[in-house]
């Protein structure tokens, strides 16, 4: 890195005139379906309790210093978004920064631009479709294709991730020399969620964008579970040249279901020495009063944007990252 320069853009202008005109037509794109752009706030009185999100912490204080408040940076406007949903706003977009420590690389920055949307009653297969018009029309993509969970890691592996065994599963990991990162893994779904990020996302959508829908259910998050089949989730995530871009559920309406994951997400938070979460009581009190059924998706535009622009690194579309800040 040229220090002398330091104070320039990691992105060049004519990057970032690109990317404005991406944005751009991103939000014409909503424009021309009704879907209603939101703003949320960055910062919330609490934070996620997912294990592997670590989130900025900050303290409000009063005027005269009596008082004072812990809050959080965002590590995505969900929370908000669906207290919105709940209150009868219809479908709804969002374009913000968000915010997720120990994260920084190729494709990560702590400070980042995601694009959130919900669109009520519709599937994720209907999600997905309306993806694939946004990909292909303001970021000239290829058409998209979609493989189920357990399929692709048939066909990576030849070994079905919802019908296996811990033993079948460190034969594999043995297989592909990667014991020395598996052998203290004794969770038979860790285990899985390993084998898949190590080796299956780097080759997804190498020529074209790539959906993977019904992740495992020990892996839905905020998603609800498949009616037919309790083993898979309403969850997928989209990829494109070995790039992880976007993670959409059909979400979770029912409250109770929804205070377990978490309550069950802070056992696991002790049983990692990580501390524990105060559970967002808003959120669950939206849900209580009425979540309508509806798909969402977080997508990294950031990333989104690098693929557009056929650049390697999310610092060429960027303007001030981490080290330039």
């Amino acid at each position: 890195m040229n220090l002398k320069n330091i104070w320039k853009p990691s992105a060049s202008i004519k990057n970032l005139i690109k990317r404005s005109k991406i944005i751009s037509n991103i939000r014409l794109f909503f424009l021309e379906r009704n879907i209603l752009e939101v703003e949320t706030p960055v910062l919330s009185r609490s934070t996620v309790t997912d294990v592997n999100l670590v989130p900025f912490k900050t303290d409000y204080f009063s005027l005269n210093h009596v008082d004072k408040l812990t809050l959080w940076l965002m590590t995505s406007p969900e929370y908000h978004m669906k207290r919105l949903l709940a209150a009868e706003s219809g479908p709804i977009y969002q374009i913000c920064h968000s915010f997720r420590n120990e994260e920084l690389g190729k494709y990560h920055n702590p400070e980042f631009t995601i694009l959130e949307w919900y669109q009520p009653f519709y599937s994720i297969t209907k999600l997905m479709r309306e993806i694939n018009d946004l990909l292909q029309k303001v970021l000239k993509y290829p058409k998209s294709d979609k493989i189920s969970y357990q399929n692709v890691f048939i066909k990576f592996f030849k070994i079905d991730p919802l019908d296996t065994s811990l033993i079948e599963l460190k034969k594999l990991s043995k297989k592909l020399k990667l014991d020395h990162l598996t052998h203290l893994e004794q969770d038979l779904n860790k285990l899985i969620q390993l084998l898949f990020t190590l080796h299956i996302e780097p080759n997804l959508g190498k020529k074209k964008p790539l959906f993977v829908y019904h992740f495992p259910a020990e892996q839905a998050s905020l998603a609800a579970i498949n009616v037919k089949d309790s083993r898979i989730s309403e969850r997928f995530e989209l990829f494109f040249k070995g790039i992880e871009l976007g993670n959409g559920f059909y979400e979770l309406t029912d409250v109770n279901e929804q205070k377990n994951r978490f309550l069950k997400d802070n056992k696991n938070r002790i049983a990692m020495n990580l501390p524990v979460r105060k559970i967002d009581d808003y959120f669950l009190k939206a849900l209580s009063y009425g979540l309508p059924p509806c798909s969402g998706v977080a997508i990294g535009l950031d990333r989104l944007i690098m693929l557009a622009l056929d650049q390697n690194n999310i610092n060429e579309v960027i303007s001030f990252p981490l080290d330039r800040c």
